[in-house]
């Protein structure tokens, strides 16, 4: 390959174009350009596009095939392809790469080192990251401060901070980066004592230093109001420290003061706009997930993989199909990348809105699926009543040897109490510990009390409940409950509310639907005492609520609203519909 030119590094106009160049198909044309001009021959320019493709793309097939094409790489091309591969989560072939680089003779440099250790970091390889470091030393790297604060970062990610911190005492030409390096360690680790006590120590400190600390006890902690005294003594804020804050309060679910910082932000990234549209949908608030999510595209903002996730579970949640429609045309059409992650959650809304066809027609097309994935289509397929289909999918994970947790069991046992398949449900309960060597656990118990339940097998639901190896939680006595409805068996749904108010879990729920159940079989006494009991306490029944998509818009109603703008036409449609259910009898 041809040696640059001072000439051509300086003024050629394509590479002057490369630098400037911001989309994949921007790169594409430029390399069109490259190799009719030959220009790619130039080890200078190839190396350009090399890292244009690297740092704006991060499209490791096409990284792979620029790289193919330089005849002699020299370390920079090494060094940003090593950097390609960590970067793009793919770490094992980081090393694949630095070990090809060392078989054909290419020598690291104190810039290869610190990628190849974030690598070993990556994927927890702290065997290879102790013979990296024995490398960079043998080549006299060893005191080089980038290769330091590598070691640092590689020590912590494998969870030996007290390794690290023996790298960091003996390093007598600490920078800023190693003092910030050893500080968001002992954060990865949750060790926010010995973080503090870094932070207090340090001579100096930056907005990276300041921010840390705030993911540390916001992100990491919950203790948001510990992060938000470091956030409102920071000397000055940048965007991360911001988005940090607004994180912090989205993790533990205070929204209302998410949204307050998140409306003083003088400038917003698409990191701001994704924290707040997934905090929204991670706490059900799930229209306004969406009216956030439609005023980033209004402002121009191009979402990322966290906004889209948040706004189709978003549609998810409402069964507003329509609008997940429009989200799942909108990706298509401005070619967002539709990754594992993505699909998954299209497949799951267009479930959860009852659109099967396209749900199985995403699955069926995903190139890769994981456990996740499975356990949405069998989930999916229960809820909608095809439980057949859902075992066949669990029967074709058995064929395949997929790997399987104990929330896959959950989904099928959730898909056999849905479709009403006991025998089947009873059978997948006994695999998981015989043949999965699974430990069933609370939930699972929960899932096989409503299937035994919805069948009416209400004694052996309290054989289970005897054998279980743990105690019952609220969650399973109120499944129990509900079964005691159905059948109307009033003396053990009598028991059944002792033990929830035993667990301080009789709420108002629980009282009206004890009072149904003496309703149910004429006992108006019992339902009388029950009413007395909750305006004693002075409970509530909870407000109902339902949720319908009308034109794309999502409409909700409470019962008991006066103040809807469309009250008198919703009472008279209400009255008209009551009156042809009385006269169709």
């Amino acid at each position: 390959m041809a040696q640059s030119t001072p000439k051509l590094q300086l003024k050629n106009p394509l590479l002057s174009l490369l630098q400037k160049s911001k989309t994949s198909s921007q790169i594409l044309q430029i390399h069109a350009q490259l190799i009719t001009t030959n220009l790619i021959s130039d080890t200078f320019a190839a190396s350009r596009l090399l890292d244009s493709v690297v740092s704006k793309t991060l499209n490791v097939n096409y990284a792979e095939l620029v790289f193919a094409q330089i005849h002699q790489p020299n370390s920079f091309i090494c060094n940003t392809m090593v950097k390609c591969y960590t970067e793009s989560s793919t770490p094992e072939r980081a090393l694949r790469f630095y070990a090809e680089m060392r078989r054909k003779g290419l020598l690291g440099d104190n810039y290869t080192y610190p990628f190849v250790l974030k690598a070993c970091g990556a994927m927890c390889g702290l065997l290879e990251g102790g013979l990296v470091q024995g490398e960079a030393v043998k080549r006299g790297f060893g005191g080089d401060v980038f290769v330091v604060n590598g070691l640092i970062s590689m020590y912590c990610r494998c969870g030996e901070t007290g390794w690290a911190r023996a790298v960091f005492d003996g390093f007598s030409e600490k920078d800023l980066v190693s003092w910030n390096s050893m500080l968001g360690g002992y954060v990865w680790c949750g060790e926010m004592e010995n973080a503090q006590n870094m932070f207090d120590e340090m001579p100096e400190r930056d907005v990276v230093s300041w921010s840390i600390m705030i993911d540390g006890y916001g992100k990491k902690m919950g203790e948001v109001n510990r992060a938000r005294v470091f956030f409102d003594s920071m000397p000055t804020r940048d965007l991360v420290s911001w988005n940090s804050m607004i994180d912090g309060y989205a993790k533990v679910g205070e929204m209302e003061v998410a949204r307050e910082i998140f409306d003083k932000m003088l400038q917003k990234n698409v990191i701001s706009w994704s924290i707040m549209i997934d905090g929204y949908a991670q706490h059900r608030d799930s229209k306004e997930a969406l009216n956030l999510f439609r005023q980033m595209l209004c402002q121009g903002i191009k979402p990322d993989r966290v906004s889209v996730v948040g706004a189709v579970s978003a549609c998810s949640q409402l069964g507003a199909l329509d609008q997940g429609r429009w989200i799942h045309l909108y990706m298509k059409r401005n070619r967002m990348l539709l990754d594992i992650v993505v699909q998954t959650a299209l497949v799951d809304m267009y479930l959860k809105c009852g659109s099967l066809d396209e749900a199985r027609r995403i699955f069926n097309s995903m190139p890769e699926r994981n456990v996740v994935s499975w356990n949405v289509m069998i989930v999916g397929l229960g809820m909608n009543g095809f439980g057949k289909e859902a075992l066949e999918c669990f029967a074709q994970m058995e064929m395949e040897r997929i790997p399987m947790d104990d929330l896959l069991f959950l989904g099928v046992l959730m898909a056999c109490s849905h479709a009403n398949l006991v025998t089947e449900g009873l059978h997948i309960f006994n695999q998981m510990k015989g043949v999965y060597r699974l430990e069933p656990k609370l939930e699972h118990y929960g899932c096989l009390v409503d299937l035994l339940g919805r069948a009416g097998q209400l004694d052996q639901i309290q054989n289970i409940i005897q054998s279980m190896p743990m105690k019952p939680n609220a969650a399973l006595w109120g499944s129990l409950l509900l079964a005691c409805r159905i059948h109307q068996n009033v003396t053990l749904a009598e028991i059944v509310v002792e033990r929830l108010a035993e667990l301080k879990a009789d709420d108002s729920g629980v009282y009206v639907l004890m009072s149904n159940i003496y309703a149910d079989v004429g006992m108006w006494e019992g339902m009388l005492r029950i009413r007395k009991l909750m305006k004693e306490r002075k409970m509530k029944k909870d407000i109902g609520r339902s949720v319908i998509e009308v034109d794309g818009n999502v409409e909700e109603f409470v019962s008991g609203e006066k103040s809807h703008i469309l009250r008198e036409e919703i009472e008279l449609v209400i009255w008209s519909l009551a009156k042809m259910a009385m006269f169709a009898g």
